[in-house]
């Protein structure tokens, strides 16, 4: 191979060696932007002041890291190109005399591109399986909070239910004491029956018996009667006989 094709050949490994460099530089960046802005988006959901504040920002912010791991990706495909350049290099009949030194520096740069994209997907899972669990968590405050809004009406409504039930039972107290008077009147009224009907089986006795009662009534009668003719003969006759020698 001639010096010009050599000198060629190295000057394309060591672009495909900057253009790595650069991308992995790049990509730690953004990695690490992508962490902390991820990490962020947690503090913010765990705190309740903030997330109150975050609510009117949220769609900013999932756009921000939807947009940022979408640039992540394209460098990671770009990387992933490069190395495959890099392999594709290795391969080639005049890299065979420094075989050894460049897939020694493939494998390093291999490494770093696997590591950073375990990195990312880490980062990404994490960051998901958070967003899930705080957007479950977040469903179940919105629902706790329309409970409570809620619970005015339905408080207003026990109420209601709470007074109409009461009105019942004041309304049961009257009908009930409003028995228990008619139970006695009619305790009453059954007793002076019972008075009644023994009155007048009394009477009834006495009707019975009040013939005989008169004429015994009759007979005295009769004879307090006789006595007194008698008396008013005898005392008459008296009188006269004390006339009679008065005069004479």
């Amino acid at each position: 191979m001639s010096t010009t094709t050599m000198a060629t050949s190295s000057n394309y490994w060591e672009d495909l060696r900057k253009e790595a460099r650069q991308l992995e530089n790049e990509l730690d960046l953004k990695l690490v932007s992508f962490s902390k802005l991820c990490t962020n988006y947690s503090s913010s959901n765990h705190d309740q002041q903030t997330r109150s504040r975050s609510d009117s920002f949220g769609p900013s912010q999932d756009n921000m890291i939807v947009a940022m791991t979408t640039e992540v990706e394209q460098i990671l495909a770009r990387l992933s190109v490069v190395n495959d350049k890099m392999a594709e290099y290795t391969n080639t009949p005049g890299a065979s005399s420094r075989n050894a030194a460049l897939m020694h520096t493939l494998q390093r740069h291999r490494d770093i591109l696997q590591d950073y994209t375990q990195e990312f997907h880490k980062t990404k899972s994490n960051f998901f399986s958070l967003r899930e669990r705080e957007d479950l968590l977040g469903s179940i405050h919105r629902d706790i909070e329309s409970y409570k809004n809620s619970s005015g009406v339905n408080n207003r409504r026990t109420e209601l239910f709470l007074k109409e039930h009461e009105h019942l039972r004041n309304s049961d107290r009257l009908i009930d004491h409003a028995i228990s008077i008619a139970m006695a009147t009619k305790e009453n009224i059954t007793f002076q029956r019972g008075m009644l009907k023994s009155i007048q089986t009394r009477v009834t006795t006495l009707a019975n018996r009040f013939p005989a009662i008169n004429s015994l009534i009759q007979k005295i009668n009769l004879r307090k009667r006789r006595d007194s003719l008698i008396l008013g003969g005898v005392i008459g006759v008296c009188t006269i006989l004390l006339l009679l020698y008065t005069f004479h």
